[in-house]
């Protein structure tokens, strides 16, 4: 089974390439457009919304959450999907109903320059930590940080995901998209089979640890409850989807593929949880999975996590060739400027894996944790429909999201210790309780002041 792992992911890599058409427009490789100029179908922005939600960073973190928290963990680490919920309503709302053409058009239209600069500053910072633990990941499976192995992985692994992505852009990453999704289905039921024809998947093992309210895995759970109102929109990848399709079409893809992620992950991070009910002490999830399943499971295991990392990484990938040469306009929208662009975002990613923090779910806690300005914009701005909000409301609620994002890392990092001795999770809650109710306490008194004035005008 050694060389088993190498030759799969070869042959999918090479299927991956042999899929991918070469792009001859802009539209194609920027807005995912067919040849012939068509959008795609459902059946297609489906399985592209859940493959490159479904990453191999969330694998491994519905897994391990589960592992040391149990079901709780991993449910907690689902109710991140209902994104797709609230990032259904957010695309409605900003296409439909207020008729802009992205996100970057709707925040230059409320809170001008700055607006967007807030905005393009937090996605490329979520583009290249995409970057950065999709390919961790890939090395982790391959070997110790450091190891000939693991190094070789990291660069084989970018290598060939960065060329297929260059040569399709966009298109090519919705049609490489259901091919990787449809194997990664087929590898997660086989592997739940092999699972529970070894009697390892009872409803006893799954639910051994009740639920407690101020234990990590709920608590995690109402942190998910509070970010997922903002955190779809700070998503490069899940938006672009949302202007691809006519608006049916993208309100049934949402849903779907809420649906669709969620019982993936809670499947996969079960396994997680069936490992932490097995594990002795000292055992790290990884080595009590290779000692209950045996190493048919186990290489089905790690093939869909290299399956779920290539299929983001393409998708990432082609949203930063997007941000940077159509959103920003920091160079011409050719085909040739995306490609460096992606090139640009693959390395910066992979100086991370080097010398960044190994440490999966703190990127996702901070990412989450900073995107959380944007929910008053939701509430107010876009949903409400609300004209009138100072910029310095928005620029205090940016200010206060990345305070935020900062201070957990440093409290969860242990470099500070402001918040005491709670659990991470605990801070973590906090934290977002409080820039929520902050941002939205400052668009509030924004609005508010706003009227004030008009009034003493009219008076």
């Amino acid at each position: 089974m050694t060389f088993a792992l190498p030759v799969m992911v070869a042959l999918i890599a090479l299927v991956s390439i042999f899929l991918t058409p070469r792009a001859r427009s802009e539209g194609g490789f920027f807005a995912g457009l067919s040849p012939g100029g068509a959008s795609p179908g459902l059946f297609t922005l489906v399985m592209s919304q859940v493959t490159t939600w479904i990453f191999a960073r969330s694998l491994l973190n519905a897994a391990i959450l589960g592992f040391y928290y149990g079901i709780w963990g991993t449910v907690a680490y689902a109710a991140y999907y209902l994104s797709f919920l609230t990032g259904g309503l957010i695309i409605d709302s900003l296409r439909f109903r207020h008729g802009f053409n992205s996100v970057q058009d709707f925040l230059r239209a409320r809170f001008g320059s700055t607006g967007t600069s807030c905005y393009n500053f937090v996605i490329a910072l979520r583009l290249v930590s995409e970057v950065f633990a999709n390919i961790l990941v890939i090395g982790i499976l391959f070997g110790d940080a450091g190891s000939s192995a693991y190094t070789l992985a990291v660069m084989a692994f970018a290598g060939v995901t960065l060329l297929y992505a260059m040569m399709g852009g966009l298109h090519a990453s919705l049609r490489t998209d259901v091919f990787q999704m449809l194997v990664f289905i087929v590898v997660l039921i086989g592997l739940l089979v092999l699972v529970m024809s070894d009697g390892l998947f009872t409803v006893e093992t799954i639910f051994a640890q009740p639920f407690v309210i101020d234990q990590p895995g709920p608590i995690l759970l109402l942190v998910a409850l509070l970010q997922i109102w903002s955190y779809p929109m700070h998503d490069p990848v899940m938006m672009d989807r949302g202007f691809l399709a006519d608006r049916d079409t993208t309100r049934r893809s949402f849903l779907h593929a809420g649906w669709i992620s969620s019982l993936c992950i809670l499947a996969f991070g079960s396994l997680g949880v069936i490992a932490g009910g097995q594990a002795v002490s000292g055992e790290s999830m990884t080595l009590v999975l290779e000692r209950l399943l045996g190493e048919v499971p186990m290489l089905l295991f790690n093939l869909a996590l290299v399956i779920s990392a290539m299929s983001t990484l393409d998708s990432t990938l082609s949203s930063s060739a997007k941000l940077v040469a159509v959103d920003m306009q920091v160079v011409r929208p050719t085909i040739q400027t995306g490609r460096a662009v992606m090139a640009g975002f693959m390395l910066l990613g992979l100086l991370m894996v080097f010398v960044g923090n190994k440490d999966l779910f703190s990127a996702v806690a901070v990412s989450g944790t900073a995107s959380m300005y944007l929910a008053p914009v939701i509430f107010f701005s876009l949903w409400s429909g609300q004209k009138d909000i100072p910029v310095w409301s928005y620029a205090g609620a940016f200010v206060l999201a990345v305070g935020g994002s900062i201070l957990y890392f440093l409290e969860s990092s242990g470099h500070t210790i402001y918040l005491g001795d709670a659990h991470k999770y605990t801070k973590l809650l906090w934290i977002c309780i409080a820039v929520l109710l902050g941002g939205c306490g400052l668009f509030l008194l924004g609005m508010l002041g706003g009227r004030h004035a008009t009034a003493d005008v009219k008076v």
